[in-house]
């Protein structure tokens, strides 16, 4: 199992949710697995998973949608983990990000959460913050409106048309981040696009 990956795809559960900007990180997972003609299916880890693999001969990806609310997704994500044999350095977490503009993907290795309280009860689970995240931009909200408000708020109809790529590059990262590593990743999308 020393190649396997665990990549979990943070939001909430239930149709309510499944369009707002705190599930863009399960919307990646759908895409991964929709690029490997793959379903998800209950897991004994309250999760919904889908073992495959990056390429043939590649590494293996297990795909992981948790079934918990956003702030409790430690508990999914530890016992995959633990099922899996998966260390913490090969679980890439793939989640929302209010400071960085829509749009645009930035990729890292521990640090702190940001407020993020999936990542930070992540980290609480693993007993490390030492993970990879594929932080996907989703921007902070126009105005007054509560940041809170905001994440659980579908995308609006300007986002939703450039939402496909976005969800296709942040796809395209975590692979990238499997097959070459961090840095290889990092430099493909924090330039700016062109």
């Amino acid at each position: 199992m020393a190649d396997t990956w665990l990549i979990v795809g943070l939001g909430n559960p239930g149709a309510r949710y499944e369009p707002t900007r705190h599930n863009v990180g399960q919307m990646v997972i759908d895409e991964l697995a929709r690029r490997r003609a793959e379903s998800l299916r209950a897991h004994k880890a309250n999760a919904r998973v889908a073992e495959t693999w990056l390429r043939p001969g590649g590494a293996k990806l297990v795909l992981a949608k948790p079934n918990s609310f956003m702030n409790v997704s430690g508990g999914p994500v530890a016992s995959l983990a633990k099922f899996y044999g998966v260390p913490a350095e090969r679980v890439v977490v793939v989640h929302d990000e209010l400071d960085i503009p829509f749009d645009s993907l930035k990729l890292k290795v521990g640090g702190g959460h940001g407020g993020h309280n999936g990542v930070r009860d992540v980290a609480k689970a693993l007993g490390t913050p030492e993970f990879p995240r594929v932080r996907v931009g989703i921007g902070r909200p126009p105005g007054r409106q509560d940041p809170a408000d905001w994440v659980l708020d579908p995308f609006g109809s300007a986002e939703r048309g450039t939402l496909p790529m976005v969800l296709s590059d942040a796809a395209d990262a975590v692979e990238l981040l499997v097959d070459e590593g961090l840095l290889a990743a990092q430099q493909r999308y924090h330039a700016p696009r062109v």
